[in-house]
């Protein structure tokens, strides 16, 4: 039977306890001696750019390649071909900060003059030769040009990050933008590698009769070398030699740790690894600059902290550069000159960028980045797709990322965006990517990753009622449904039927028209389209308000329920609309609510209340008002200080950003009803410039790289 007596648990140093060395597998040896910096030689495009452009000459392009690979060259070239003929462009991105960066970016090629921006925070010289915007703006012209009867006034539309599609929140508003733009106009596509191109390529020709080239790269233009952190110190190679025809495994000594541990879980205690150690393991084997992605804002901070003991070495000259930057830059944002984690910034070179965090201070560490004066920047995976300051490695700790309302697995496309960010084209000859074992990483599943093909694009596509509204201003039912039978969803369907492939949209074009008559029926129901399927007068102005809230806040307005005069109170009103989280309101005092607040509020809340149990008894969602970020928003429209307006709050500073912009973004839609609704218009427009002031607007123009 064996030995039955029972020993001790072998206790486990702590994390804190546990001792790291750096080390290095000798396979590494070659390697590491090929990190440096390429020889600087004239740009040459690479044959996959040039063809893109010559393909635009065809029709429509689809340019699949890695993060990194130079997109944005083409769709410069594409441009210029455009404007020297006398034409306009539309250069279309799916953020704002984005959309920033590439006005910036191509100011410095074309001139300030002949570039305009659109991003509802910023309207520029919006008859420029380019226009740079966002996607949603974008298709809201469409919207109007088709209600107008006119043509939009462009010759070429680029629509960045074009995989966005397959977003499952805002693909419908690409899907959109494909479907309603006119033949006339060529379309550049730039995204990053998708599986299913060739599907994207066969719709958009059945839709605009125009052939579409697809051309694709798969060659990184930095390779990458994939890592694995052992909880000791020591680097391994992630993947071992693979014969022909097989496919990437494990390195044996990775192999051997996993079952010797059982899995990497516990092997720091569940909590996140000794960050000061691992950045001396990087800045021993000349690893850094380098992107650290973690799970959680608090995770991104915690890592900063933990690198407080971090003995950092660089030359006297970098410093200076970094510090003279940071003075320089924050002198225009006085606000984030006492941020909390400035001192690490500056001393340590190293800081943590997520959406808690406000805009100004995000952008500052992506140009310090950028501009090669930092080593380590703690993120949370959505910086992946959001920006561009790619480094020398990337380091992630878990195989999953929250997509907002749950973690999932890291798909193929989201695992090469991250892995994208690693060497910097013209900076590095070699790029890497460290796994480190945790809690939350499936180290065989990231070693499938590395060599995965990139993941399908599937149509997102789904009927509200703005949409609903947009296209009755244009078209009768009977030609929307022409268009639902465009949708890439309906073509995929017919597709995969055909190939016999379990089809991976939710919807056909029958469901999208079911879908369509049933909010068509609600409208009409609600006086907003008559019986013969005609926009009323309330329909017409309701149309404006492409926001996500569209009807409830209509029948606000038509109801006489949200108070038009008071720019704070209208404020504190459309914020309530656009907030998104339970609030604690019980913890509010009654004596902290101003009179006028307070009866607007429950006169907009209880006054919606049965509209609202309509929408959900007819199956439609509606939105739970709340009076903590209502009340939020009228002491800052009021001028109260941000300092203050925090603790109030009483959460992240970038979540209180967030909701400022959106709110000024819904008050932008409410000037749009001025011809019914003058005195909202314009109690809307001052409420804009009451609530878009520092440190909210310092972001946009100040903090670029100099």
């Amino acid at each position: 039977m064996g030995d039955r007596r029972r020993y001790p648990p072998r206790k486990r140093k702590p994390a804190a306890a546990r001792i790291i060395t750096p080390g290095s597998d000798s396979r590494l040896k070659k390697v590491f001696a090929g990190i440096g910096v390429p020889k600087k030689s004239p740009f040459r495009p690479d044959p996959f750019q040039v063809t893109a452009v010559e393909a635009m000459a065809l029709g429509d392009c689809l340019v699949t390649a890695p993060t990194g690979a130079g997109k944005t060259w083409i769709a410069v070239e594409a441009i210029r071909k455009v404007i020297n003929a006398g034409g306009r462009a539309w250069y279309a991105s799916p953020l704002k900060a984005l959309t920033n960066s590439k006005y910036n970016e191509f100011s410095a090629i074309f001139g300030p003059n002949n570039l305009g921006i659109l991003t509802g925070d910023r309207k520029e010289n919006a008859d420029a030769a380019i226009v740079v915007g966002t996607t949603e703006i974008l298709r809201n012209q469409l919207y109007d040009a088709m209600h107008r009867g006119e043509n939009i006034a462009t010759d070429l539309v680029v629509l960045d990050e074009a995989h966005f599609l397959g977003d499952e929140d805002r693909g419908v508003v690409w899907e959109e933008t494909m479907i309603y733009l006119p033949f006339r106009i060529p379309l550049l596509m730039l995204s990053a590698t998708i599986g299913n191109a060739d599907q994207i390529a066969g719709w958009l020709e059945s839709i605009r009769g125009r052939r579409c080239v697809i051309i694709e790269e798969k060659k990184r233009p930095v390779p990458l070398y994939p890592l694995f952190f052992h909880p000791s110190g020591t680097l391994f190679p992630l993947l071992g030699d693979a014969k022909p025809g097989e496919t990437s495994h494990l390195y044996k000594k990775v192999l051997g740790f996993l079952k010797a541990t059982g899995g990497p879980r516990s092997v720091f205690g569940g909590s996140l690894p000794p960050m000061a150690d691992l950045m001396m393991v990087l800045s021993k084997y000349n690893l850094l600059p380098a992107i650290f992605f973690l799970k959680s804002r608090a995770d991104c901070d915690n890592s900063l902290l933990m690198c407080s003991g971090y003995r950092m070495t660089e030359d006297t000259g970098r410093r200076e550069e970094r510090l003279r930057r940071i003075k320089e830059l924050t002198a225009q944002v006085p606000h984030i000159a006492g941020h909390k984690q400035m001192r690490t910034l500056r001393e340590k070179a190293m800081g943590a960028h997520h959406s808690g965090q406000l805009p100004a201070w995000k952008i500052l560490i992506e140009t310090l980045m950028t501009e090669g004066l930092l080593d380590a920047v703690f993120a949370t995976s959505t910086v992946a797709a959001g920006v561009n300051f790619p480094a020398r490695t990337i380091a992630f700790f878990n195989s999953d990322r929250f997509n907002g309302r749950e973690f999932m697995s890291l798909t193929p496309t989201e695992f090469h965006q991250m892995t994208g960010r690693a060497g910097r084209r013209g900076m590095d000859k070699i790029g890497f990517a460290v796994v480190v074992p945790g809690k939350f990483m499936d180290i065989r599943y990231v070693a499938e990753l590395v060599h995965a093909n990139a993941t399908d694009v599937n149509s997102q596509i789904k009927i509200n009622f703005s949409m609903t509204l947009n296209l009755l201003l244009s078209h009768d039912p009977g030609q929307i449904r022409d268009l639902l039978e465009k949708s890439f969803a309906a073509y995929q369907l017919k597709t995969r039927k055909k190939k016999k492939i379990h089809p991976a949209s939710r919807y056909d074009a029958d469901q999208l028209w079911l879908d369509f008559l049933h909010h068509l029926d609600f409208l009409k129901e609600k006086a907003y389209v008559s019986p013969d399927d005609k926009l009323t007068d309330d329909g017409i102005w309701a149309s404006q308000l492409r926001i996500d809230h569209p009807l409830m806040v209509a029948e606000g307005f038509r109801s006489n329920l949200i108070p038009q005069s008071d720019p704070a109170v209208l404020t504190a009103i459309m914020a309530a609309f656009v907030n998104e989280r339970e609030s604690d309101d019980a913890s509010i005092l009654p004596s902290e609510v101003p009179e006028e607040l307070r009866l607007a509020f429950e006169t907009v809340r209880e006054g919606l209340r049965p509209f609202a149990l309509e929408m959900q008894s007819a199956g439609f969602s509606a939105p739970l008002l709340f009076l903590r970020p209502a009340l939020t928003l009228y002491k800052w429209a009021k001028g109260m200080e941000w300092e203050e307006i925090l603790i109030f709050w009483d959460s992240a500073e970038g979540d209180l950003a967030m909701l400022i912009m959106r709110t000024a973004d819904n008050l932008r839609h409410i000037r749009n009803i001025a011809g019914v609704f003058p005195q909202a218009a314009e109690s809307a427009r001052e409420a804009i410039d009451r609530i878009m002031r520092d440190p909210i607007v310092a972001t946009f123009d100040s903090l670029t790289a100099g």
